[in-house]
Order: C-alpha cells, then structure tokens, then sequence
C-alpha cells in the first residue's frame, strides 16, 4: 500500500514538473545581476532559463538549444543586442523582448525595425516584464502545434493564411513572419474590408492600453507589407486608410 502511493507521489511530482516546464527562456544581458534577477521571476513562473553575456554567445545557445524567447539588452560588448537580432532574425522567428536603458522612441523603433516583438525600458518593473513574456509567448504557440486545431483558412486574392497550419502564403509562395506580425496580418484578414485603428490593432494584439502605440504598430506593418507585397509602395493587400488606420482590402480570389 505505502509502495502504490509513493509510486503515485513521484508520478505526480514528474507530472507537475512537466506542467510548469512552460518554455525555455534565453536572458542576455552583459550586466550578470540583471540576468539573475529575471531568471528569478521567470523561474518562478515555471519557465527553464538559458543566460548568455554578450551578443554572439546568445547566437550560440540559440543555435544549439530549443529556445522559445529571447530577452536582450542593447548596450553590449563585442556583439551589441541590435546586431545581434538582425542575424538571429536571419534563422529563428521567436519572440524577442529588447532591453534598453534608454527611452526615447527611436531607440525602440530601431529594436522594432531590426526583428524585435517588444522592448521593455530600463529601470523595469519585473512584474511588467514577465507579463511582456506571457503575453508573447502565448502568440507564438499560437503558431505551433501547443494549440488546437482551428481548421479556419482565410484568402483575400493571392494571400492565404491557414490558421490551422499558422502558414502563411502569396500565390503559393510561403511567407515567413513573426508571431506578431502573423497576428496583425490574420486579424485584418479575417475582418477584410473593415478598418482597424492603430489602437485597435495594439489593443486587439498587445492586450493593454494603447498608448504611444503609434510608431509600434506603424514598424510591424511596415514589415508585413516588405514581405507579402510585390511593391510595398503601391500594396495590393495592406493598405493604409489616411486618419482613421489600416486594412486588408477585399479582393476577388
């Protein structure tokens, strides 16, 4: 009897272990105190913690691990965290949240245009941060196999989206995207025709409050529009509706 239920504890226990390995987390920071306070919080969420000091050791552990989201400083020794997404974002589509100990806004569109999801500015609240990691990995299982099946394709002309698949596609080519830039293409072609503010689309696809989302989302639909549109100065699908915000334009398929 004691036997079936320690047998039953250590089931359990493998069980819970299982449940709370929620994703591998990479920390990149050359200053090591940062790096072990976010491992703390996010270990605490279950989460496994991979930690890296400059650029180029990120882009190994990344290469050699299955890593679900990166989180990486700007200022940094031998490989700084801007060039370092530009390569990473050569081979890996995961989340990235950039850190920055500067706030103004062209240092954030600058993490923005090379490939990053988010940013997060120094000095943060832990707690903000480890919402900012939720909320992003939770859109980029969203393009796994971690969730059910939707069965929903979606063309608008030659785009295709196949939420299903999380594939998307242009007269049959693929079309690799960012678990964010692939949210804001599928909201506005599931709603093709209908008009979605700036804030609407932030609200809809960061879930908070939109505010100074502006150059955010202007930075993710300019991407979207580099790699689903022939000319992305005349854009057949993502147009852009002065004053009032964007939309996927209705087209015969």
């Amino acid at each position: 009897m004691f036997q079936s239920i320690y047998i039953l504890f250590d089931l359990a226990a493998v069980y819970f272990r299982e449940v709370r390995n929620l994703a591998n987390i990479l920390i990149c920071d050359d200053d090591k105190n940062i790096v072990d306070a976010i491992s703390i919080y996010l270990s605490q969420e279950g989460y496994t913690i991979y930690k890296a000091f400059d650029g180029e050791e990120a882009i190994r552990i990344l290469r050699d691990n299955e890593i679900h989201l990166l989180i990486i400083d700007v200022m940094m020794p031998r490989l700084d965290g801007i060039h370092a997404t530009l390569q990473i974002r050569e081979f890996s589509t995961i989340p990235i949240i950039v850190l920055s100990a500067k706030s103004e806004d062209a240092d954030k569109i600058l993490g923005l245009n090379v490939g990053a999801d988010d940013y997060v500015t120094k000095p943060f609240n832990p707690l903000e941060l480890v919402a900012r990691v939720k909320s992003n990995l939770r859109r980029y299982t969203k393009l796994g196999n971690m969730v059910e099946s939707t069965k929903n394709v979606y063309r608008v002309g030659g785009l295709e989206i196949n939420d299903e698949t999380k594939q998307v596609t242009v007269d049959d080519e693929p079309i690799k995207l960012t678990p964010i830039e692939y949210s804001i293409l599928l909201l506005l072609t599931k709603n093709a025709g209908r008009v979605f503010s700036i804030e609407q689309i932030y609200e809809n696809i960061w879930n908070e409050e939109a505010i100074g989302a502006d150059n955010t989302v202007a930075v993710h639909i300019r991407h979207i529009r580099e790699k689903i549109e022939i000319n992305p100065r005349e854009p057949r699908y993502l147009k852009v509706v002065w004053g009032i915000g964007y939309k996927v334009e209705k087209q015969e398929t």
